[in-house]
């Protein structure tokens, strides 16, 4: 997914490969097949009117301008006049459900896609920006809609046109058509070469396009660091660099198509020219009439001009194409955490009792630095464990196995006596309830955040998870309530009153087993004494697992486990853990007077 590896010039192979990727627009637009018929009709009909207007023309010159009866002529313009109507008609028809077909395929793509994503596993988004990935989402369907809606079929149309043209000339005159016809080798030469180039250019083009969007979404989601360490100038530099760097990119693909598609059009009419040349000859000469050449002329034209413009809609389909490829990498991601072909159910009424059975796990994005080695413990129903250490001990990575974000490399974790692969993820993880200590608010109203895992809660259940987070008060205090729009990842909240949202968020799903990662670290201390008490009377029944840098907040855990190098280096209580000395003992005497 990396720019790095996406701008590579591909073969002729990776040409035909990239081509084959628009398959997934089929797929997608397949589902239509009313709208595909009729825009295909319609486009039958535009394509064959134009191609009847030359024929209108050689009657009109040959049976009327040469008769003495005016009113002999107006059949043959009436004639006319009704195949412009037919193309008019056919030509609106055509784009309407051209049009509805590029809008309906992309909006289905980015349905599809935005899903495949959303069960890939973390993993996949530390090793692909997610800002690039929804760069990619906008600007890559973007490009397919124009394809579709757009560029395909124009090709198409033009590509009916310039055949049908051409057998149109062979009736007219095969002499004249058998010397135009000796300039498509011609065309096609700077078609396929120049083609070519540009198609890698715009692969290069999408790139850095993808490299600006991304650094928009960075920049402005971290806005307020920026402006605290005064770096404004410093990302306006950034950004410039990749806005220019993208010009450049886009610049060279349009002089490489321009010098394409004047290539092709001097060869083209030049070719008619001189064809045209041997023409006029043949009507002074009697072999052919005045109607004919006219037609021939018009007949030509539109043939050049078809030839011409399938010059232009080629790279606009190949970007088509390589769009399409990016989108279908994405959907061919395979989630290396899923459900299991037959899942194990897990017991019913839940227990909550984990297990980590001699773990072994490594961060895909750090093979060689285990994260836990050998790790065992178990957490007993109901039981309160509070897990402490240095940084780096691997405390946060029990959480991520739990909720299955990743899967040890050995060893086994079970829920209930299930190993937790062997269940189905979505039943595992509706198990559980998480207070992240990066603390995540959805740009929503404060209603919709809290309910986050329970959207059917009504506000008497919601009101009453506030009241046990200590967030009902400044709640109550916002302009409309729980109606209040948060803002983006909650910004018109303090750091203090996002985690109680979080917490409240966590109380009204109800989980049987709850995952607290530092839950109070926002708080100012009477804040966290009476978060610390709803935390208490929550945890009570619970599988409760503790995070905490805090050992004051923990001192009342039923047990309290000790790690570091991701392995448990001690267990027991406050007291004991103090008295045995060690790693501990340490990290209290840095904290607070263990003689208290």
């Amino acid at each position: 997914m990396s720019s790095s590896s996406s701008s590579r010039t591909l073969s002729p192979e990776g040409e035909r490969k990239r081509i084959s990727k628009l398959k997934i627009v089929w797929d997608f637009a397949r589902r239509y097949p009313f709208q595909l018929a009729a825009a295909f009709v319609a486009l039958l009909f535009a394509a064959g009117s134009t191609l009847a207007i030359p024929q209108g023309l050689k009657l009109i010159v040959d049976r009327g301008f040469g008769n003495e009866d005016p009113s002999t002529i107006s059949p043959y313009f009436l004639g006319l006049l009704g195949i412009v109507v037919v193309l008019a008609l056919a030509t609106a028809v055509r784009f309407y459900f051209v049009s509805w077909l590029g809008e309906r395929v992309v909006a289905d793509l980015r349905q599809a896609v935005h899903r495949h994503l959303l069960s890939l596993d973390p993993g996949f988004f530390e090793e692909n920006r997610p800002s690039e990935i929804a760069s990619r989402l906008t600007a890559d369907t973007s490009v397919i809609e124009q394809v579709v809606g757009t560029s395909f079929s124009v090709a198409l149309r033009n590509l009916f046109m310039g055949v049908g043209g051409l057998f149109y000339l062979l009736y007219l005159s095969p002499k004249l058509t058998g010397l135009l016809m000796l300039v498509i080798p011609l065309v096609l030469g700077p078609i396929v070469i120049l083609g070519r180039r540009v198609q890698s250019l715009s692969r290069r083009s999408q790139d850095r396009v993808a490299d600006v969007g991304a650094i928009v979404v960075e920049t402005l989601g971290a806005i307020r660091i920026v402006q605290a360490f005064t770096q404004e100038g410093r990302e306006s530099r950034r950004f410039s660099d990749a806005v220019d760097a993208a010009f450049g990119a886009a610049k060279l693909r349009i002089a490489i198509r321009a010098v394409m598609t004047s290539v092709v059009i001097f060869l083209i009419f030049g070719a008619i020219t001189l064809v045209l040349w041997e023409g006029a000859i043949d009507v002074i000469t009697g072999e052919i009439t005045g109607g004919t050449i006219t037609a021939f002329i018009f007949a030509a034209a539109i043939v050049a001009g078809a030839f011409g413009a399938l010059t232009e809609t080629y790279s606009d389909v190949m970007r088509g194409a390589g769009a399409a490829g990016r989108m279908g990498e994405l959907l061919e991601q395979v989630p290396v955490i899923c459900a299991p072909a037959q899942p194990v159910a897990l017991p019913v009424p839940p227990k909550g009792q984990l297990r980590f059975e001699h773990v072994e796990f490594r961060y895909p994005t750090k093979p060689d630095d285990p994260a836990l080695h050998d790790f065992s413990l178990t957490v007993e129903a109901g039981e309160t464990v509070a897990v402490v250490g240095p940084s780096g001990a691997g405390k946060s990575t029990l959480f991520q196995l739990i909720q299955r974000f990743y899967d040890p490399q050995s060893g086994c974790l079970c829920l209930d006596g299930v190993p937790i692969d062997r269940a189905d993820p979505a039943e595992l993880r509706a198990r559980l309830s998480v207070v992240p200590q990066e603390t995540v608010v959805f740009a929503a109203t404060a209603r919709a955040n809290i309910a986050y895992g329970r959207p059917s809660a009504g506000d008497d259940e919601i009101w009453a998870a506030a009241e046990a987070a200590n967030a009902a008060t400044f709640l109550r205090a916002l302009p409309e309530g729980l109606d209040t729009y948060l803002g983006e990842a909650g910004t018109r909240l303090s750091g203090g009153q996002r985690q109680r949202l979080a917490i409240a968020r966590a109380i009204l799903k109800d989980a049987p087993v709850l995952l607290l990662d530092e839950a109070t670290s926002a708080l100012d201390a009477e804040s966290e004494r009476d978060v610390q008490e709803a935390l208490d009377r929550l945890m009570q029944g619970r599988t409760t697992i503790v995070i905490a840098h805090r050992l004051a907040t923990v001192r009342g855990a039923d047990r309290i486990v000790v790690m570091d190098e991701g392995r448990v280096v001690a267990e027991g209580t406050h007291d004991a853990l103090v008295a045995r000395g060690g790693l501990y003992a340490r990290l209290a005497r840095l904290q607070f007077d263990t003689a208290d």
